[in-house]
């Protein structure tokens, strides 16, 4: 693990409140290392992102521009092939007779 360094930053009331809650609630061991993992996650994504922007320059330098239309008919195509997952089907539950009240 790399050394700390101590920061001193203002933020958004809410962004604390949920800090202190993920503290509370036994998430994280204090406000800082829910800051600092916070920070982790933002800085591998911007790497993410510019590894992206990399990726689309290369690739639309050999092949061209992608335009909104490819982008539409991409997005069209791989809905089309989505799997819908939302838990169990009304066939799929239990057939079993509820009881009525008072009744045996």
């Amino acid at each position: 693990m790399s050394a700390k360094q101590r920061l001193s930053a203002s933020v958004d009331r809410a962004v604390l409140v949920a800090a202190q809650a993920a503290v509370a609630d036994g998430r994280a061991a204090n406000v800082s290392a829910w800051v600092n993992e916070a920070l982790h996650r933002q800085a591998e994504h911007d790497q993410r992102m510019k590894a992206l922007d990399e990726f689309l320059s290369v690739y639309e330098g050999e092949h061209g521009a992608i335009t909104d239309e490819e982008i539409r008919l991409a997005s069209r195509r791989l809905r089309s092939r989505a799997i819908v997952v939302r838990g169990k089907t009304p066939a799929a539950r239990s057939t079993r007779q509820r009881r009525t009240p008072g009744a045996r």
